[in-house]
């Protein structure tokens, strides 16, 4: 697993899309499950694997803080998720983060 290798979201992002991680995930509440922009294809924790996260913390604003996950699922749509923490975490999008497991190294 890779941890904190950009400078900026933006940065990881881009560099993230070039790797393959095309899809945007959007966390659907009501369903407890992800869902991807592109396909519409839905799924849930046991379906994903998080490769790589990314925490960015604002400079000079503490409510510009955000982490990027690069994540992969069953199926192999690769794409990411972002979310906020600190005091705008959507609890909801962590808990369902909590359950999804992390790639180790092998």
């Amino acid at each position: 697993m890779i941890l904190n290798r950009y400078s900026n979201l933006v940065e990881a992002q881009s560099s993230l899309k070039e790797k393959g991680y095309i899809h945007e995930f959007n966390y659907q509440e009501e369903e407890s499950v992800m869902k991807s922009y592109k396909t519409g294809v839905k799924y849930t924790p046991e379906q994903m694997k998080i490769i790589e996260f990314h925490r960015f913390e604002g400079m000079s604003n503490p409510g510009d803080m955000s982490i990027i996950f690069a994540v992969e699922c069953i199926d192999g749509a690769k794409g990411i998720v972002l979310s906020s923490f600190g005091v705008y975490a959507d609890l909801k999008l962590a808990e369902f983060m909590d359950k999804v497991k992390i790639k180790t190294r092998e």
